[in-house]
């Protein structure tokens, strides 16, 4: 736990198991596992490409990693959906 890479994307996945464990113990869970997976496997992606962009000063590799980050937050957004609960 070094950098802001290493930061965020802990912060993004412990947001991702409270949000599983939350859903999975619902009598009907309406999400699949897989999904986490892809959202996990982005933070991990994310993490991966930034500290590689910390080590060899890369700033096409930061850029990268933030995209990927970018995405990784959209995809929880647009397919796990965390707030619905609050527009009910």
């Amino acid at each position: 736990m070094e950098t802001v890479y290493d930061w965020g994307t802990v912060a993004i996945f412990a947001g991702l198991v409270v949000l599983f464990m939350q859903r999975s113990s619902s009598p009907d869970p309406s999400d699949s596992l897989w999904q986490y997976l892809i959202a996990s496997v982005g933070c991990a992606t994310a993490n991966w490409l930034g500290n590689r962009a910390l080590k060899l000063g890369d700033a096409t590799s930061h850029l990268l990693a933030i995209a990927v980050l970018m995405g990784t937050l959209f995809f929880i957004y647009r397919v796990l959906k965390p707030f619905d609960n609050f527009k009910k």
